[in-house]
């Protein structure tokens, strides 16, 4: 199989167009629509329904979508591991949220950049729906997020604990009047969610939802108005006066897991690794399979 056949059917999935997808890889038109019709050929069953300016999925090509995306990441990982130097010991590829790369995890890729040189790392931050199909498919070492899978084949350790605080562009506002006028709702996962309607059951529909906090938080600068923030992200903020925290409402926390593969031939530097990311006091560091955790 061609790996480049399965980057041009992905590349179509993704825009839905022959020649947005010719103009992404640098082809011609026609070279699309024949790596197309030979990966057809390959596997003996239609993947597009083409109709005019509407190309979807057949069932066969839905079903054929999570292996060419593996194959694709597993032939990544391979380049990267094959291709390092003698003076490279191993490789290490990372995954987390969007989110979690601002707040938590930028300091400890310079920290294992700094104290391990025979390290090559590659980062990269994913929705977790990718995220989780990464590790299962082991093209990632390891993963971080907010809400880790019930998976018997990975393993979880929870890190550390962020702080989510309500803030606002005015000071001296109440909880119940930052949610009841210009309330961004900020998308922290589906736990925050839970407990966001369990302290604010009655407010009203939010003026803006930001699917990322660093989204939240530039819209707020610009327009005014409170969202929910981690701690760190608001500090700087809030000690320049910009923004100014909500006293009575409540602080919502969010755990963060560390997620990786079981039995994993670097399980050694994973564990070496994780030790440059200082825990909060509140944070428990007991590693434990997935199944032993409560469902979210």
């Amino acid at each position: 199989m061609d790996i480049d056949l399965l980057k041009t059917f992905l590349e179509v999935y993704r825009t839905r167009h022959f020649g947005r997808t010719a103009e992404n890889l640098y082809l011609t038109q026609s070279a699309v629509s024949a790596r197309i019709r030979l990966l057809e050929e390959t596997l003996g069953v239609p993947l597009f329904t083409r109709t005019r300016n509407d190309i979807q999925l057949t069932p066969a090509g839905t079903r054929l979508l999570k292996y060419a995306e593996s194959i694709l990441n597993a032939w990544s990982r391979a380049r990267q591991d094959t291709a390092l130097g003698e003076e490279d010991k191993v490789s290490l590829a990372i995954g987390a949220s969007y989110s979690l790369w601002d707040i938590l995890l930028q300091e400890w890729t310079h920290a294992i950049y700094r104290e391990l040189p025979g390290v090559a790392l590659q980062a990269e931050a994913l929705g977790p729906e990718v995220l989780i199909r990464r590790l299962h498919d082991r093209a990632l070492d390891i993963g971080f997020m907010f809400e880790p899978p019930q998976m018997a084949e990975l393993q979880v350790r929870e890190i550390t604990q962020i702080k989510l605080i309500m803030v606002a562009d005015r000071p001296g506002l109440s909880a119940r009047e930052a949610v009841g006028c210009g309330y961004i709702m900020a998308d922290w996962g589906t736990s925050f969610a839970i407990a966001h309607a369990r302290h604010f059951p009655d407010m009203p529909p939010p003026a803006v939802r930001m699917g990322l906090g660093r989204m939240a938080q530039s819209f707020l600068l610009r327009n005014g108005g409170a969202t929910y923030l981690a701690e760190q992200m608001a500090s700087e903020s809030l000690q320049s006066g910009r923004l100014h925290r909500v006293d009575d409402a409540p602080v919502i926390d969010r755990q963060v897991y560390a997620v990786y593969p079981l039995a994993s031939e670097r399980t050694a530097l994973l564990e070496q690794v994780l030790g440059f990311l200082v825990p909060r006091p509140a944070a428990r560091e007991t590693a434990r399979a997935v199944s032993a955790l409560p469902a979210v």
